[in-house]
């Protein structure tokens, strides 16, 4: 039994129906070349007129590439035979000269063109001559007549020398120069190195995530300072309490995220910072002698520093607190506290006539203080990250860099000098 003829019917099929007329009239189109049919297709009935009129192809085609030969248009047919044994690489090149391996004229191979790579720069012909008697631009040869130039190391203190010798030589006449001709005006330097301090705590703590309030922690460190200048040791622990009531108020106008963790913090500056500074303020409030404590006290840290400097760039070898402050040596803990013994004794018996062993007393308690407060500024800084707590001062980092043995001090002296050379008055 045959099958029905899906296709059966009265209607035409293939080219043989007629076209499905369009909504639209088709009198701007015209067939361009891609539309015209390949040899051997049938063209739609309702086409058949387009392609048979000549017109319609009259017009040439440009190339788009005059006076060139292009490859495709001369390369051979591959169909040809060819002979048993001979290699295709062996024949002629078409349109060019030589076998296909390689004698191709140069505009057969535009890269032919580029030059070679080369150990030593190509000079430029067209580049004017460098004057007479200068080198031109560029990194020169070493000979024996002129070695490589050095690049400067770094010092085995990791900082640089002359520069923290020029910035500690200003820093202590800003200190000194007001504490001898005009004792409010270091009133005002303590206030604005308390605030720069606080600001250097807080833009370092918010590393770890925590948010102090800057504006109440600032304003209450100056009060700090200023209520230990004129009203003594007990002010200065009511400024510490209303510093850090300002802190926990302002901070309620954040919300209740992350409140513990920046009250800590700010907890931790106002003790850190206004709190040790005021018993400066106390020191130079001191009747009559005031600036003299604060000299001695300030002599004793920075022979600490220098003494502690010297002997560990000459003679440390055992690290004191590797995981804290790898450059700090025993050696140079010895220096310290020598240098300071031997500068205290001096200056305490020759300003306040106090026997040498109690001046070399005062002087090793000092240093101790100072490098226990370095060392405890540097667990801060490796605790958040941080190298310097900042940039301000060439060769020391930030201010707090500086302030960190001070700080210490100060309050160490502070006990000290009272017991030894009492207040009078």
């Amino acid at each position: 039994m045959s099958h029905p003829d899906p296709y059966g019917g009265a209607e035409p099929r293939g080219w043989d129906r007629p076209a499905p007329a369009l909504p639209w009239p088709e009198t701007d189109l015209e067939p361009g070349p891609w539309q015209r049919p390949g040899p051997g297709t049938r063209p739609h009935p309702a086409d058949a007129g387009a392609y048979a009129r000549p017109e319609t192809y009259a017009r040439p085609v440009a190339d788009p590439y005059p006076g060139t030969t292009r490859r495709h248009d001369a390369a051979p047919p591959y169909d040809e035979p060819r002979a048993a044994g001979r290699d295709r690489r062996d024949e002629p090149a078409p349109g060019g000269r030589g076998a296909w391996g390689g004698d191709r004229p140069d505009d057969e191979y535009p890269t032919a063109q580029i030059p070679p790579v080369r150990d030593e720069p190509v000079r430029d012909e067209t580049a004017p001559e460098p004057p007479a008697g200068r080198r031109a631009r560029g990194r020169r040869r070493a000979s024996a007549e002129r070695p490589p130039t050095a690049v400067p190391g770094a010092s085995r203190a990791g900082r640089n020398l002359p520069a923290a010798i020029g910035v500690g030589v200003a820093l202590g006449a800003a200190i000194v120069v007001p504490l001898f001709f005009f004792l409010p005006a270091f009133l005002a330097v303590l206030a604005a190195a308390v605030a720069i301090g606080i600001g250097e705590m807080a833009r370092a703590v918010r590393r770890s995530g925590a948010h102090p309030p800057l504006v109440p922690l600032v304003a209450g460190g100056v009060l700090t300072v200023g209520l230990a200048w004129f009203a003594g040791p007990d002010a200065l622990c009511l400024g510490l309490l209303v510093t850090v009531l300002g802190t926990m108020i302002w901070r309620l106008g954040d919300g209740p995220g992350n409140y513990q963790r920046d009250l800590t913090a700010a907890t931790l500056i106002a003790v850190y910072v206004p709190f040790l500074a005021g018993f400066a303020a106390l020191l130079a409030a001191a009747p009559d002698d005031g600036h003299l404590r604060v000299l001695v006290t300030l002599v004793a840290v920075v022979l600490s520093d220098t003494g502690g400097y010297a002997a560990g760039v000459a003679f440390g070898k055992h690290p004191m607190a590797p995981t804290i402050s790898p450059k700090k040596s025993w050696e140079g803990f010895a220096g310290s506290v020598t240098a300071a013994a031997a500068g205290s004794a001096v200056l305490l018996w020759l300003l306040f006539d106090v026997a040498p062993w109690w001046g070399a007393l005062f002087g090793m308690a000092i240093s101790c203080a100072a490098v226990l407060g370095d060392l405890a500024e540097s667990m801060i800084k490796r605790d958040l990250g941080v190298k310097d707590m900042s940039n301000l001062l060439p060769g020391h980092g930030g201010l707090m860099d500086r302030l960190d043995s001070i700080l210490f001090a100060v309050p160490t002296a502070y006990l000290l000098l009272a017991v030894f050379v009492p207040v009078v008055g």
